[in-house]
């Protein structure tokens, strides 16, 4: 899956937790999920939860911490699913 691909897939996601529609409009690899998109914690939690439906795969805590803005959540997702192709 290309980066396009994966960025659009996390619009999808995210599209129901984000407040700031503008920022949603030009998501890409900087966008910051609470700053950005205004997400709330707690929600941040449902976007993860959607996240590992999605792809079918499980998000550990500490990388849960670190899923905050589009980037690191592109990471996260590649890393787990390269890991699923072996």
């Amino acid at each position: 899956m290309d980066k396009v691909d994966l960025i659009a897939k996390l619009k999808v996601i995210v599209t129901a937790y984000a407040e700031d529609k503008e920022a949603l409009a030009s998501i890409d690899e900087n966008t910051d999920f609470i700053k950005d998109l205004k997400i709330n914690s707690a929600n941040l939690v449902d976007v993860v939860l959607d996240i590992e439906d999605e792809f079918n795969i499980e998000i550990e805590n500490d990388a849960m911490a670190k899923m905050l803005n589009v980037k690191a959540a592109m990471e996260i997702i590649e890393t787990k699913l390269a890991a699923i192709d072996r």
